[in-house]
């Protein structure tokens, strides 16, 4: 191991949880009311079809995980599969992207919830105070953002079953097949519907791409990585699906969809004797949890991306507790000017077109490498198939997605472009025999 290798602490059960975390997220505790508002009952197939998306992706990950465990995840397949510094950078800052943009709206989120039980406290003191400690943690080194990450998902996760577990009586009380909304007052079922919704409901998928970027970090990755990925979006998925038919059960549809704080609503409703400010301390560690997960994985992706050729090199040091301490200050300033400028919801709706895009490539990416000559297999292999589909569903959400969404994404990614050809990166290095 080379003094400028990050430690490897990360086993199977603190991947998994890591992943959990990472995809539970924030997003479900908004979000199921607005899929209510465009799905009706019918949310859990919209849930469903965001798993098949991220599934099929997730198992392209996978298996890339198995054959070349490296920090910087999209943008270290994509040129090692088709030899493009422009396609790494615009992939790799793509995927920043959406990170930083989603951290940053996780501080100002968590602000939000603090300053109601602590009104007196200026927001953007929150806001700083919440980025500095995030990333005193990271940079602290993994293995203590392992125990804070764990701390978070119990307290997230407990949330979510205590949802479950209140209304899962209520399970059976209502038509799960009914699609009857504002919009749709026949309630029409169509293909067109589920996509439309699965674009939304993804948002709450995305993050088991995260785990690629802590690869180096992970013991024994060949074989943790693909089974960490899995698990997580497996375990994730399950959750999901059960939140959604036990939401629409305690409140009708067209109720949960004009609701600020749908799952907080259902609480009242199912479990009247839970005190619901608990539960804004239960969304505050959610939020924590995603801005933690996506400042490690912003952080590790710039650290890959500098390693490769593509950022200054200043940009993969590492400190004496083996971890990339340049590209975490990197981060907690991209983030800190996102944050306190407040100017990020639409940048926040670009966030699934990014990476639908990311994925795209990533899967792409896999089926050139299994049919290139020569090229070393992993120990988690999968029919070409899959990547083939992946693509495909991919490149069908995205011909969902809401235009003002393209456009912003656009915009970013316009940005992207102007950037590589002002810094000019290097030739990169994309050796798998470098992993270590």
């Amino acid at each position: 191991m080379t003094p400028q290798a990050l430690h490897r602490h990360i086993g199977l059960f603190a991947l998994v949880i890591y992943g959990v975390g990472d995809i539970l997220g924030a997003g479900i505790y908004a979000l199921i009311g607005k899929a209510a508002g465009e799905m009706g009952n019918g949310i859990w197939m919209a849930f469903l079809a965001s798993m098949v998306a991220a599934g099929l992706t997730g198992l392209s990950y996978a298996s890339l995980g198995s054959r070349y465990p490296r920090a910087g995840g999209a943008s270290f397949f994509t040129h090692h599969a088709f030899k493009s510094n422009f396609l790494a950078y615009v992939i790799g800052l793509a995927a920043l992207s959406s990170g930083v943009t989603s951290m940053a709206a996780g501080s100002r989120a968590f602000a939000g919830y603090f300053t109601t039980l602590v009104s007196a406290v200026p927001v953007d003191l929150v806001v700083v105070t919440f980025c500095l400690v995030l990333a005193g943690v990271v940079i602290r080194g993994i293995r203590e953002s392992m125990w804070m990450n764990m701390l978070c998902t119990g307290i997230e996760l407990g949330g979510l079953l205590l949802v479950i577990s209140v209304g899962a009586k209520f399970i059976g009380s209502v038509d799960y097949t009914s699609t009857v909304t504002v919009a749709n007052p026949a309630g029409d079922l169509s293909f067109s519907l589920i996509l439309s919704g699965a674009v939304l409901t993804f948002y709450s998928f995305v993050g088991f791409e995260d785990i690629i970027n802590v690869s180096e970090e992970v013991k024994n990755p060949e074989s943790t990585m693909p089974k960490g990925i899995l698990l997580a979006v497996l375990i994730a998925s399950t959750i999901y699906v059960t939140i959604s038919l036990v939401a629409v059960s305690v409140i009708p549809a067209a109720e949960l969809a004009t609701s600020s704080a749908p799952l907080v609503d259902v609480v009242k409703r199912a479990a009247p004797w839970f005190p619901p400010i608990a539960f804004a301390f239960i969304a505050m560690f959610a939020v924590a949890n995603t801005a933690l997960l996506n400042f490690i994985m912003g952080s590790r992706l710039i650290y890959g991306m500098a390693n490769q050729g593509l950022m200054p090199k200043v940009l993969g040091k590492v400190s004496r507790r083996r971890t990339p301490y340049v590209s975490s200050l990197a981060v907690l300033g991209f983030m800190l000017v996102l944050a306190l400028t407040g100017n990020i919801a639409s940048l926040a709706r670009a966030t699934s077109v990014l990476l639908l895009i990311c994925f795209m490539m990533v899967n792409l990416a896999l089926v050139v490498l299994k049919y290139r000559k020569g090229e070393p297999k992993g120990r988690f292999e999968i029919p070409a198939v899959v990547p083939v589909l992946g693509t495909v569903v991919c490149a069908l959400m995205l011909s969902y997605a809401k235009i003002e969404e393209i456009k912003v994404a656009g915009a970013i990614l316009v940005v992207i472009v102007i950037l590589y050809f002002v810094i000019r990166p290097a030739s990169i290095s994309s050796n798998p025999a470098n992993a270590d």
